[in-house]
């Protein structure tokens, strides 16, 4: 029986994977910080047939600025808006971290952008876990692994809640009664943690895809909020087993990438950069992430493997102008002949194209039970009388 096709996902932040991916860069160094050099980046993967790009982002410098290289990027959500604006099919998923922001900002600007992009948006649920970054936000340290979860658990929880404190139809633009919504199809979400509350609701109509589609790590928060877990695993079987254990909707592995180019082997290229900062655990690499070195045809055969186990990969370039490049001409064209991977369509949202229902918002969903019970529960000789 024929595998679902597999969705391709790549990361795009900086210059790639490596620390001093910066050394090989195409392109000027002062255009890395610029909108040009971002949209290019995105219609690249774009136009390659990528399902989404994803970029990440943290409150503090990214990890080239240790070895000598860019100590600074735009926002990530900035960056997402200009991608929306500049393409038409390919999903675009910032990282944002609850750890210190608050909640109803990051909620508005993920549900902003899902309007933007008209229903192509999603986010990375990411985790602030030094204390340079407290420092930062001038917050009290978030520390130890329960409360670094209970944050993103509870950030997530309230971002759930505000898309859907807004009914679909409550935006009613009646000219008529001079009303541009209904306020009864508005509601307070009223979420109390333990270290903050949240009235509500939203000040952003519901996003298009009701919910954007939310991509966390795997058991960072419990599986029934997330949309696609992350998983990471040091070959095909054990990501197959993570994904099996995942319990989310959709799970998509973790893959570094260093590709053979036309005039280096992958090796040589992985040689030429680690002279200067080290491409392993020690300069800030996940440990357990499988990593693929070789052909283009190697790692086609590595994916169509993989598409047995899980239901996406996010690839993650050792440098973006030279494995994308790659990734374009050579690899996605080969999955697409053999009808692993398929292209995002025109007019799709992120959901639609990731095979996700829409889900409806739990106060219409309440709203309509409400109803119905009480529609149960009306004596027969009061609805004769009212005939």
């Amino acid at each position: 029986m024929p595998h679902p096709a597999l969705h391709l996902a790549v990361e795009i932040d900086g210059d790639g994977a490596h620390p001093a991916a910066w050394r090989r860069a195409a392109h000027a160094p002062g255009e890395l910080l610029t909108p040009r050099r971002t949209a290019q980046v995105a219609a690249v993967a774009e136009n390659a047939g990528f399902t989404l790009v994803t970029l990440d982002d943290s409150v503090l410098p990214p990890a080239s600025a240790a070895v000598g290289g860019p100590a600074g990027r735009i926002g990530a959500v900035e960056r997402a808006a200009f991608i929306a604006a500049s393409t038409s099919v390919i999903g675009v998923a910032p990282v944002l971290a609850t750890t210190y922001a608050e909640p109803f900002h990051v909620s508005t600007r993920i549900a902003s952008l899902d309007h933007v992009s008209v229903g192509r948006a999603g986010w990375v649920l990411g985790v602030e876990e030094s204390a340079e970054a407290a420092r930062a936000w001038g917050r009290p340290r978030v520390e130890g692994e329960p409360a670094l979860r209970r944050e993103a658990l509870d950030g997530l929880q309230v971002a759930r809640d505000l898309w859907d404190s807004w009914e679909d139809d409550a935006v009613i633009r009646s000219v008529a009664t001079s009303r541009y919504l209904d306020r009864e199809r508005l509601h307070y979400v009223d979420f109390e943690g333990e270290t903050y509350s949240v009235k509500g609701p939203a000040i952003v109509p519901r996003p298009p895809q009701g919910r954007p589609v939310v991509l966390a790590p795997a058991g960072l928060v419990p599986p029934g909020l997330v949309d696609v877990a992350l998983v990471e695993g040091s070959s095909p079987a054990v990501l197959g087993e993570a994904a099996a254990a995942s319990g989310a909707p959709l799970a998509f592995a973790e893959l570094e990438v260093a590709l053979d180019t036309p005039g280096e082997t992958a090796a040589e290229r992985i040689a030429d950069l680690d002279r200067f900062a080290a491409w392993d655990e020690g300069a800030g690499r996940p440990p357990g992430r499988l990593r693929y070195t070789g052909s283009a045809q190697g790692l086609a055969d590595l994916l169509e493997e993989l598409s047995a186990v899980v239901d996406g990969v996010r690839l993650h370039p050792l440098v973006l102008d030279e494995d994308l490049a790659v990734l374009s001409r050579l690899v996605l064209p080969e999955l697409f002949v053999r009808r692993i991977a398929a292209r995002p369509l025109p007019g799709t949202t992120l959901r639609t194209t990731l095979g996700l229902p829409r889900p409806e918002s739990r106060f219409a969903t309440t709203a309509s039970a409400s109803a119905t019970a009480a529609s149960a529960t009306t004596p027969a000789t009061t609805r004769e009388g009212n005939r």
